[in-house]
């Protein structure tokens, strides 16, 4: 064993270096020496080398993978959208392999670039993105649990080709969105595809939300029907309340025929405890004749915000709440707490029987008038 003694504020200690041959004496001298230089600096180099193997294990445990876990972890107790994580463990994944087993707090910008550039030369611009806003908040959860002092994401920001927005196809005319509801309205595929088609057009709610739809969120019997979508499925992760129309009301109350002996309201037709795919609405509007450059399940929203502001009927906060946007203003926010319920009703009343003014129109005109 490589043994060196000395003393620390009057008291002789021995300080070991590794037994022979796994430490060469050459190797035992240069210990000593940096031992020598932490001695005369009136620190206790035996404590230092303790410190120096806890800061060690601390480093090999806070690894970037074990932190990427807890903040996934984190998510599941906070009743994140099991989607949500999904696509963030997905995102996370594939930067494992290059960081994964590295302590977060030495994690270098250079290192997540390079990382990135993979993704990036594959032409997922947008996965590259998406990828370095998941690491970066895997490392403002470091910095929050006091495990890294920076953020390396931050300096990367405009390093990476930007990903060319595409918005969703929607119909905004209304002669056009009418041959679409007629075309709906005479669809012979599946019932509940649909009866989802149609709630898409009568009420426009994110697709996943309808998607994942359970029986215990409708209220049918109440006087002023709703749906009460959970915080955990909705985008801003809040409670939405929706009223439901009367002709809303009577294609759910149909539905209920269908699939009420069960959970989902949308089941799929090989598993009833999972709803139908995300694709099964636009493969219907597909089969229906409508390329998906002109119309998407999601552009229902599009249209009923377009054809709600153009009215002039309904005040803006009254169609961004039923839309479920969060106002992008703090100030705003903060003072405009009310939901407009009462404006909210009457507008997708008027909403419902406006679809069925414009499905009734089309339907007297000739079909090539109406695409």
């Amino acid at each position: 064993m490589r043994r060196w003694k000395f003393r620390f504020n009057g008291k002789e200690k021995l300080m070991a270096f590794g037994s022979y041959p796994a430490v060469s004496l050459a190797d035992a001298r240069k210990r000593r020496d940096q031992a020598k230089v932490i001695l005369a600096s009136g620190r206790d180099p035996s404590v230092e080398a303790k410190l120096d193997k806890i800061r060690k294990a601390e480093g090999e445990a806070n690894t970037f993978s074990a932190i990427a876990d807890e903040l996934i972890a984190k998510d599941e107790r906070e009743g994140r959208a099991k989607a949500t994580i999904s696509k963030k463990r997905w995102l996370l994944d594939m930067a494992r392999s290059d960081i994964g087993p590295r302590p977060i707090a030495q994690i270098t910008p250079a290192e997540i670039l390079q990382c990135l550039r993979k993704i990036e030369r594959a032409g997922n611009y947008e996965t590259a993105r998406r990828m370095r806003g998941q690491i970066g908040a895997v490392f403002r959860f470091a910095i929050a649990t006091a495990r890294a002092e920076t953020d390396p994401t931050l300096a990367l920001r405009g390093a990476l080709t930007a990903p060319t927005v595409t918005h969703r196809a929607a119909i905004l005319d209304t002669k056009a969105f009418g041959a679409l509801l007629c075309a709906i309205w005479s669809y012979d595929g599946q019932p509940e595809t649909k009866a989802a088609l149609q709630l898409l057009a009568y009420l426009f709610p994110r697709p996943g939300e309808l998607r994942w739809a359970e029986w215990n969120e409708f209220d049918l019997a109440a006087e002023t029907p709703i749906w009460v979508i959970p915080a955990e499925r909705t985008k801003m992760r809040r409670e939405h309340r929706k009223f439901l129309p009367v002709q809303a009301a009577s294609i759910l109350h149909e539905l209920n025929q269908i699939t009420g002996d069960g959970k989902l309201v949308f089941p799929s037709v090989r598993s009833r405890r999972r709803a139908i795919s995300d694709n099964t609405t636009n493969a219907a509007l597909r089969r229906m004749g409508f390329t998906k450059d002109e119309a998407t399940s999601h552009g229902f929203r599009s249209s009923a915000s377009t054809m709600l502001n153009e009215s002039g009927l309904w005040s803006a906060d009254a169609i961004e709440r039923e839309l479920a946007h969060m106002d992008q203003s703090e100030v705003r926010r903060a003072y405009n707490r009310g939901p407009h319920w009462d404006e909210r009703i009457r507008m997708q009343t008027w909403w419902a029987d406006e679809i069925d003014r414009m499905r009734n129109r089309a339907e007297i005109m000739p079909f090539e008038a109406r695409r």
